[in-house]
């Protein structure tokens, strides 16, 4: 057995090497023509850091991963409650990207050091490992990787999954490879999960079931704490928003649904001649070609959230481009309309929670596979509604439109949902204290 789990672990390696060797040119391309992965790379294979964490101070450490931004915003509140319950604590936080980090070092305000999580090679992983000291290591979400989770044990450092889940695609992928993940799963502490659902997938792509718990969903924590009239007052001030101006938000759009959310708008402006619209796209490198469609549909009163925050001041124009990390949540806020995108595209939907936290009617396409449980949620308090195509947005939309006093009824009863499903960061925080103990 231990032979057959060298060899998987050779295997493992040998296409990690094979993939970078494809894909580091294009790298090196990226970071030399826009500076992007600049800041992180050399952390990610280990370097860089060791100052950052030698210098913590005594006291346990517990190192706290977040991929990006979403998971993020979930870690958030974890972190606070853990430093409410266990003040002696350091914590190491990382992330994956460089957005993320930019938003962790907005919102995880109780980290004591920050740090790029190391590329999936053994001698990074090792040397990280080696500098942080954590007694514990907690993945937010579900962020598996073989050599780290190997590393770790050999270390004796406990590893836990906090608010995991696993998406139907996400799912399906592991399933054709779960002779590996059972043995991967084995170094894993414990697992914490979102839902039975993400439970039962877990179980079954190898996790001991005396492993496994389920325990909520922080990102409700992390929305209803953050959804605050100051955070709203700070975003209507910078695009000097106007008494009684209405927004539609087509917030985290994906390449096909820009064209639909246009199109959408230009109908509705032939019965609400003062709509805004403001676009949100899911990458904003995709800003340029936003702006091109929007000039196709002769559109061009456009200013984009980079220019506001560079001192421009919006005056008359009708469409913003939010081309900015970390400004969608706010930008709900505002919100007449909310479409959540990545839905009328086969992407598996984005989170619906930050506008429902706003008190928001949220409409969005059938493809909601990564937020079923959300998307149940909701629509049971009235303020989800799906829509299967361009035309039925519209006349969802023009329909909701014609009762606003219903709108905001329901948006409250979203808003509510969001509230009463709180207090799973605490549950988190316990549980990592327990691994502490």
């Amino acid at each position: 057995m231990q032979s057959r789990d060298t060899l998987m672990y050779i295997l493992y390696n040998a296409m990690l090497f094979a993939a970078a060797f494809v894909i580091l040119p294009y790298f090196i391309l990226k970071m030399a023509i826009t500076g992007k992965y600049r800041k992180s790379f050399i952390q990610k294979l280990g370097g860089r850091q060791a100052q950052i964490l030698t210098n913590l101070g005594a006291g346990p450490r517990v190192w706290i991963h977040a991929v990006s931004v979403g998971e993020v915003t979930a870690a958030a509140p974890i972190v606070a409650s853990l430093k409410l319950k266990r003040p002696e604590l350091k914590i190491i936080f990382s992330t994956s990207t460089e957005t993320g980090r930019q938003m962790a070092q907005q919102l995880v305000k109780s980290a004591d050091a920050f740090i790029y999580f190391p590329l999936d090679i053994p001698f990074a992983v090792r040397k990280i490992i080696r500098l942080a000291k954590p007694a514990v290591f907690v993945m937010v979400e579900t962020e598996i990787w073989p050599n780290f989770l190997k590393a770790c044990k050999l270390s004796a450092v406990k590893t836990l999954m906090v608010n995991g889940r696993l998406s139907p695609r996400s799912y399906k992928k592991y399933l054709l490879t779960r002779y590996f993940w059972r043995r991967v799963l084995a170094d894993l502490s414990a697992a914490a999960m979102i839902a039975q659902v993400d439970a039962s997938r877990i179980k079954n792509i190898g996790m001991d079931e005396d492993k496994i718990e389920v325990l909520g969903n922080a990102k409700y924590d992390a929305l209803a704490a953050m959804a605050s009239p100051a955070m709203q007052e700070e975003i209507a001030r910078r695009i000097n928003l106007q008494i009684g101006e209405r927004f539609f938000v087509a917030g985290s759009t994906h390449p096909g649904e820009d064209q639909i959310v246009i199109r959408v708008y230009q109908q509705l402006l032939k019965h609400y001649t003062d709509f805004k619209l403001i676009i949100v796209p899911r990458h904003v490198e995709r800003t340029t070609a936003i702006r091109e469609l929007l000039q196709s549909a002769e559109l061009s009163d456009v200013i984009t959230m980079s220019d506001m925050n560079n001192g421009k001041i919006r005056s008359k124009e009708k469409i913003i481009i939010v081309d900015v990390i970390g400004e969608l949540f706010k930008i709900y806020s505002l919100a007449t309309i909310v479409y959540c995108g990545g839905s009328l595209v086969p992407k598996g939907g984005q989170n619906i929670l930050e506008a429902a936290a706003w008190g928001k009617v949220i409409f969005y396409g059938p493809s909601m596979e990564d937020f079923s449980e959300e998307k149940v949620l909701l629509e049971d308090a009235g303020c989800g509604v799906t829509i299967k195509d361009e035309e039925e947005l519209l006349q969802q939309v023009l329909q909701a439109l014609k009762h606003p006093e219903k709108m905001v009824a329901r948006g409250a009863r979203g808003k509510a949902i969001v509230a009463a499903n709180m207090g799973a960061a605490v549950r988190y925080a316990e549980m990592v204290s327990s691994f502490l103990d």
